[in-house]
């Protein structure tokens, strides 16, 4: 089976990292901002991914991504109350009109 040439992860873990930037940014929804992070986080973990291809005996790059993603999961448990808490408090989740974390 022929693999995929590193070149083209990269150039698709820098797509993806952009359009998490590109999100963030230019978003003001509470959740499409976490989408754009969460985007990032993908990105990340195909840079470990695709570098572990080339040490396929030590396998820290998998292991590292399995970390990530854990992290990920967590992080969005956490945000998503957030969220949650933020809606219930000021009634939008648009990130520009939350203008105090004091509740």
């Amino acid at each position: 089976m022929a693999s995929i040439p590193l070149e083209h992860l990269l150039l698709l873990s820098a797509a993806l990292f952009c359009i998490g930037i590109l999100a963030i940014v230019t978003k003001r929804h509470a959740v499409a901002v976490l989408m754009g992070i969460e985007l990032i986080f993908n990105a990340a973990n195909l840079n470990l991914l695709a570098f572990s291809q080339h040490d396929p005996t030590l396998l820290q790059g998998q292991v590292f991504a399995l970390f990530v993603i854990i992290i990920a999961a967590a992080e969005a448990a956490i945000a998503l109350a957030i969220i949650l808490k933020v809606y219930q408090y000021f009634n939008t989740v648009n990130v520009n009109e939350v203008d105090t974390s004091r509740g």
